[in-house]
Formats: C-alpha cells, structure tokens, sequence
C-alpha cells in the first residue's frame, strides 16, 4: 500500500476532528479547504489519473465562496454547537469505530478497494451528517455537506474502476448545486434574521 494513501487517510481525520474542536468558522472553512485538496490527490494516487479541477474547486472556489458568505454574516463568526465540542470530539471517535468496523464489514465484497481509503470515505460521510445535524450555524451545515460529499466522492474513485473521472464530474456537480442552493438560503436567512441560526426558521410558521 502506497505511504501517500496511508498519510492522507490520516491527515484526512485529523482535519475532521478539527472540524469537530474548532470553534471559528473561518478556521473551519480552511481545514475544509485542505481536506478538499488532500482528497482531490486521491484519483492520482488509486487511477493515475493526474490532479483534475476539483482539487481547485474543493480546496479554493468553494472556501472562497464560504468565506464571502461569512463576511456578509461577520455578527456572527462562532460554531455555535447543539452538541458541546468534548461531545462532538467523543461522538468523533465513536463514529471513528463504527467506520472502522464496517469497512472491515465490506472489504470482502470490495477487496480491490485500499482498506484506509474506504475507511476515510465511510467515516467523511458520517463525520458530514454529523455536522450538519450538530451544529446550529447554517453556514457549518453547508460544510457538514462539502465533507459529506468528500466521502461519498473518496467511495466512488476506490470502488468504481475505469471511470473515476465520470464520478468525479457528476459528484462535484451535486456539490456545485447544493452550495449554490444553500448560499442562497444562507442570505435569504441573515438578511430576514440578522443570524444564520437555522432554529431561528421556526419563526417562520404561520
């Protein structure tokens, strides 16, 4: 097994449970920006395939976007946590266990796959819905979804032979739409609430 793999599997954590103990989303959107450009080596890794837009698009235009829709929000530059930050470091390392033991689950039926990378895709995955489920912030609920979408990305390259590229495209496409969708809910939301505080929608009912 190439070290490289081995070091982003690990890197690739780590950034998550930064994620999970940092309390300034500017600092988030950079360790997401990393994490997209970590990840985005991937298919030149597993496929030979040379670095593509979506190391671009993941580690630069989407941070870029994040960190204007911050700006237009600078009231408001805390996480803001449902679940407190020891919580969220402690439900990490549970979710960390069950990625574990599940891909130990489905490495008979993927045995071509590099057992760390589809243990980092089965744990982003997780690590993302935690995210956006856990925090009260909308905008760390559009980065819940950008680390989300880099597992399900990570598990479409290692799994799919021959056609990284074709899984490549039509994540990012998703991707591209949900941050576009969701940057407009987030303006909508702070220009209507002063907060990006999603419990403040349930003001909303007539």
């Amino acid at each position: 097994m190439s070290p490289l793999i081995e070091t982003i599997h690990a890197v690739g954590l780590l950034t998550c449970f930064a994620l999970l103990a940092t309390s300034r989303i500017g600092a988030c959107i950079r360790w997401l920006s990393f994490q997209g450009i970590l990840f985005g080596m991937v298919p030149l890794i597993v496929h030979d395939d040379g670095l593509t837009a979506r190391a671009m698009l993941k580690g630069i235009v989407f941070p870029w976007l994040l960190l204007g829709l911050r700006a237009r929000a600078d009231f408001n530059r805390e996480v803001q946590p449902f679940v407190s930050f020891v919580m969220s470091i402690l439900c990490g390392i549970l979710i960390l266990a069950l990625s574990v033991w599940l891909t130990q689950e489905m490495k008979p039926a993927l045995a071509k796959a590099p057992f760390v990378m589809l243990d980092s895709s089965i744990f982003l995955i997780f690590m993302g819905l935690f995210l956006m489920i856990s925090r009260r912030n909308a905008l760390m609920q559009v980065i819940g979804f950008l680390v989300l979408e880099n597992g399900i990305f990570v598990f479409g390259v290692i799994t799919v032979v021959g056609t990284p590229l074709l899984v490549e495209l039509g994540v990012l496409l998703d991707a591209f739409v949900g941050v576009f969708v969701m940057g407009i809910a987030i303006y909508h939301i702070t220009r209507e609430f002063g907060s990006m505080d999603v419990d403040r929608l349930t003001e909303l009912r007539g």
